[in-house]
């Protein structure tokens, strides 16, 4: 473990439950995840189904039995800055695999199967053959491999350390592939809203247009979309 995990976690068992969460008026329950068999137990969730722009991601993580990261729960609840050491920390202790679905699978697929995707490649990404997986959510990834185990866990992020930890390292890795499109097309603001159906969002599709990295399909870009734009895909599906 390297230092700057040391000076941020207390030796705490990585098993040990979690204080009950509170969301929306709801008291969750936590999840004792060490119990899950077979192991590896791995933590999946996703980001960015709700937007109107680019790709969803998902995170596999895979945490080791030392884990003691304090501060690690639904990436929603945490600032951005403190998102973004947290993951740096998530990675250099956790096996960490991360995968996404592009504008155009969301727009061909839907933006459920889309999601179900990136699940799948980033389980795939953290080269395991095995194990359980742990699922935010209620409905398991469709056609995994046969030697994994899965579970959904509605409210996984703040009920179970490895979904929690997935949905802090998947936030982070769409966050930072936003701000980096955003430089490529400054009038929609992408690094501040993210791709989201902000205010500023939608007047700068009013005003300019989708781009290509738009969904199609998604009402608040549909309804200005062309068939040049599917041109423009079709040389450049990402």
């Amino acid at each position: 473990m390297s230092s700057r995990v040391k000076s941020a976690a207390k030796r705490t068992p990585a098993t040990k439950a979690p204080t009950k969460a509170k969301s929306q008026g709801v008291i969750w329950e936590p999840v004792d995840w060490s119990r899950f068999e077979p192991s590896p137990v791995i933590g999946v969730d996703e980001v960015g189904r709700g937007c109107l722009a680019g790709p969803v991601f998902a995170a596999a993580v895979i945490l080791p039995p030392d884990f003691a990261i304090e501060g690690v729960t639904d990436s929603k609840l945490i600032s951005e800055v403190r998102r973004e050491k947290l993951s740096a920390l998530i990675h250099d202790v956790a096996q960490v695999g991360i995968g996404f679905a592009s504008v155009g699978e969301i727009d061909r697929l839907n933006i459920l199967q889309a999601t179900f995707v990136a699940m799948s490649r980033a389980i795939e990404n953290l080269g395991v053959g095995m194990g359980h997986v742990l699922v935010d959510g209620n409905q398991k990834v469709p056609r995994l491999e046969p030697g994994f185990a899965q579970t959904p866990i509605v409210k996984g992020d703040l009920r179970a350390l490895p979904i929690a930890a997935a949905s802090i390292v998947a936030k982070v890795a769409r966050d930072s592939f936003m701000k980096k499109l955003g430089e490529k097309y400054p009038v929609y603001g992408f690094a501040k809203h993210k791709g989201y159906a902000a205010a500023l969002h939608l007047a700068a599709i009013q005003k300019h247009g989708p781009c290509v990295h738009h969904r199609s399909t998604f009402a608040g870009v549909r309804e200005h979309w062309s068939e040049s734009l599917d041109e423009e895909r079709a040389m450049d599906p990402f």
